[in-house]
């Protein structure tokens, strides 16, 4: 079982006391995914979220003709189906397992019962729902308003921010597990368009490949290119 300093790494329950977390940590249900397992379809009932201890999982969407839209990568340390907890709503995407992935379910009613013990938890849901709100914005804002370097900058630029907070430091490296295909779809281009961002990317001292997924960044570069449309 995990102990409350599982849970307190995650942002939602990060404020909560010690009583919270281990109350937190008995009501949750372990669950296990095979690599390629659906583990919810657009439209499927949405009554529960998962906190992710190892593994990781593609949320998508997918049009009427089969194109598939990546909106984000999740991996240990994040959580995803928050909303089922208050809304009550089908999911609005797909989600599967991209490697095999072990995690933890709270339900609903769990979440409520709780919640109705420690009021303090409904808070702290509600400030990780807007910080999820405003992630989504900036999310959303990279792929329509930059070109795509800047676009390529911001998102590693986001991803190092959500590993060393604000104050990241220079010559930091990023361990990426998503492929340039997987990268492509989340930023909404195609496979060739990025990696010849990269390559460029290379080219100018950006970023330098130090092979397995692991990029060394320049992190004052980075930023100038990720503001370079504004």
């Amino acid at each position: 079982m995990a102990g409350r300093g599982f849970w307190k790494s995650f942002r939602m329950f990060a404020p909560l006391p010690p009583e919270v977390l281990e109350a937190l940590a008995i009501v949750v249900q372990p669950r296990r995914w095979a690599a390629g397992e659906v583990i919810f379809q657009s439209g499927d009932p949405g009554d529960w979220l998962m906190a992710i201890e190892d593994g990781r999982v593609k949320i998508f969407l997918l049009s009427a003709a089969g194109r598939e839209l990546v909106l984000r990568q999740a991996e240990a340390g994040e959580m995803l189906g928050e909303l089922a907890l208050f809304d009550a709503q089908p999911r609005s995407a797909h989600a599967t397992a991209a490697t095999a992935v072990h995690g933890y379910v709270l339900t609903r009613a769990a979440f409520r019962s709780l919640a109705a013990r420690y009021p303090a938890l409904t808070e702290a849901a509600l400030v990780h729902l807007c910080a999820m709100l405003r992630d989504t914005t900036g999310q959303l804002e990279s792929i329509a308003l930059y070109q795509l370097r800047a676009r390529v900058a911001r998102f590693f630029l986001f991803a190092l921010a959500q590993l060393n907070g604000a104050d990241i430091p220079e010559d930091a490296a990023l361990s990426l597990s998503v492929s340039q295909g997987e990268l492509a779809a989340m930023l909404g281009a195609s496979r060739p368009k990025v990696n010849r961002v990269l390559q460029s990317f290379r080219d100018e001292g950006v970023l330098c490949d130090e092979g397995c997924g692991v990029w060394r960044c320049a992190i004052d570069k980075l930023r100038a290119e990720a503001a370079a449309d504004e």
